[in-house]
């Protein structure tokens, strides 16, 4: 939809490509840029995926956003959709406080609308390096905290894993990418960093892991031990973002 015309895109999701055209009419020229970004964006859909999608708006005039509740509502009913309403005065500042989404957004994203806000996106070390440290700190306490709270179902953890399995891959690339090592995708940088600092130890959690986000299960037994060993990852994964500088 670069081109203005309406016309998103025949392979994204319908309900993707109703809204987008619904916020192209409510705002018209306020609207920046629409973007997709994450594993939407990649085409790697699974039934746990949140649609990401970023609009980048010049102001944000109630009377018109208000004409777009319905058709959030409606998607956000017909696929996970996960918008952020960011104006175009906000960028740069959203980019240093959320650095390690914004680094993972300029690898991987779509523009649908307008022009690319991240075509020269431009993060400090220090203010990348802080925020993946942060970033998987709350990983850790989240998995402690559903560990508790839902062991007691396993169906429940798998759903955890499915939730955590973005984060920490998302995670695991900033981390390679400061280190000096990109990787390709999140899902391989995941691999790389689980080898990293355990060898194969983490091969079965990893593939739990995938398993988890396709299709929002495990196998009976798997869950507990699959959250525990996230747990274990997200650990190391810390303390070697804490050797970072």
């Amino acid at each position: 939809m670069g081109d203005g015309t309406g016309d998103v895109g025949a392979d994204l999701p319908a309900g993707l490509r109703a809204f987008v055209d619904a916020a192209v009419t409510v705002f018209g020229d306020d609207l920046r840029s629409v973007v997709l970004f994450g594993s939407a964006a990649e085409g790697r859909l699974r039934l746990t995926s949140d649609v990401n999608l970023i609009l980048v708006l010049a102001s944000f005039d109630v009377a018109r956003a208000d004409r777009l509740r319905e058709p959030l509502r409606l998607a956000q009913a017909g696929l996970r959709l996960a918008p952020m309403f960011l104006l175009e005065s906000e960028l740069a500042d959203a980019q240093v406080a959320f650095a390690n989404k914004f680094m993972d957004i300029g690898q991987r994203h779509r523009v649908l609308h307008g022009a690319d806000p991240f075509a020269a996106l431009a993060i400090p070390r220090g203010a990348a390096i802080a925020r993946l440290r942060q970033v998987l700190l709350n990983l850790i306490l989240r998995l402690r905290e559903r560990y508790l709270a839902r062991s007691l179902h396993e169906e429940q953890l798998a759903l955890v894993a499915a939730e955590l399995a973005g984060p920490l891959r998302a995670a695991a690339a900033t981390l390679l990418a400061l280190e000096g090592r990109p990787a390709p995708s999140t899902r391989e940088a995941l691999e790389r960093v689980a080898a990293d600092v355990g060898g194969e130890a983490f091969a079965p959690t990893l593939r739990a892991l995938s398993q988890a986000r396709e299709t929002g299960k495990l196998a009976p037994g798997a869950s507990r031990e699959t959250t525990l060993a996230l747990l274990d990852l997200a650990s190391r994964m810390h303390a070697r973002a804490k050797a970072l500088s």
